[in-house]
């Protein structure tokens, strides 16, 4: 099985400025594997199904307008047959999880083909707080009230591969496709970027707001 590096991993220059963005980007770019029945993790509003109505679909989320409401932390197992979907799709959902390790298992058990997974990396939003000594980190800090959500693990593209990579073996998966994504920046600015960091796995680290990771169930 191929071991994945972000030395090597293709790279995007895309900003997703609203939810809907993301989607757009995941249809673009991943439209071949986007057939046959689909669960959507983590919804929201469906969006996917309005972008690509023709798709055999079915979200689920603790919120917005789903298929089936389910919250991931307080269900055992998704409701679900083993292999009963084509295509699992899971953006931006993990890192909201106490339990991620045992909902990445579940995503592996109900797919019957291939599971699309996206994670944030959370050093990029990060680093210029940090560099300044002052503002806060999104999804991340101390506010005044209780959030209604948050991220609840804190970690760099480098870590988001191996999981990835690591949950996939345990689970029967490989990984076939992995993409990053950094937000659009002139050509001087990445230059010098590439210049002060030279090594593309820590310049990702650094820059990478998301990894996107495709896997494919042996023999599928």
């Amino acid at each position: 099985m191929r071991e994945w590096s972000l030395a090597t991993a293709p790279s995007d220059r895309v900003q997703f400025r609203e939810r809907e963005d993301r989607l757009k980007y995941l249809a673009g770019t991943f439209g071949p594997i986007l057939s046959g029945r689909v669960l959507d993790v983590g919804c929201d509003a469906r969006h996917l199904k309005r972008l690509l109505p023709g798709l055999d679909y079915l979200g689920i989320d603790i919120a917005g307008d789903p298929d089936i409401v389910i919250d991931l932390e307080k269900v055992p197992a998704l409701p679900f047959g083993d292999r009963e979907f084509d295509l699992v799709i899971c953006s931006e959902v993990l890192e909201h999880l106490d339990n991620l390790h045992h909902t990445f298992g579940e995503l592996a058990r109900v797919t019957k083909k291939r599971l699309l997974v996206s994670l944030p990396n959370c050093w990029s939003a990060a680093r210029l707080p940090l560099r300044r000594g002052i503002g806060s980190i999104g999804h991340y800090g101390l506010p005044p009230l209780r959030p209604a959500d948050r991220h609840k693990w804190f970690f760099s593209a480098s870590e988001a591969l191996a999981f990835g990579q690591s949950q996939g073996k345990v689970h029967g998966l490989g990984l076939v496709e992995i993409r990053v994504c950094e937000r659009p920046r002139p050509t001087l600015v990445r230059v010098l970027r590439r210049i002060v960091h030279p090594y593309r796995e820590r310049y990702m680290n650094r820059y990478a707001h998301t990894i996107w990771m495709s896997f494919e169930r042996a023999g599928a």
